[in-house]
């Protein structure tokens, strides 16, 4: 992340608990089939739930440089997809 300017190097995992009650979230989107499958279906606040089904690059098998290499094209899809929703957005508000 570094690469493209974010520091993540601060952050951590975060427990459901940290939110709830303090937090109001109007979309719930999981990036990958496993958090689809296994994150709560029901978000107290959340008006929309989707999912961006994204490969998962931590389950990439290869080199070092490889994984790397998976690891990127991953984050990059996602911001795509990120810049991609939010000018839909920007449109229907239109």
């Amino acid at each position: 992340m570094r690469e493209v300017g974010i520091d993540i190097s601060k952050q951590k995992s975060k427990g459901i608990e940290l939110y709830l009650g303090k937090v109001l979230f109007q979309y719930l989107v999981t990036v990958c089939d496993d958090a689809d499958q296994n994150c709560p279906t029901v978000w107290p606040g959340v008006n929309v739930r989707m999912h961006w089904s994204f490969e998962d690059p931590a389950k990439f098998e290869g080199s070092k440089e490889e994984r790397l290499a998976k690891f990127r094209q991953v984050r990059d899809l996602i911001e795509n997809k990120i810049k991609e929703w939010v000018a839909e957005q920007r449109l229907a508000v239109r």
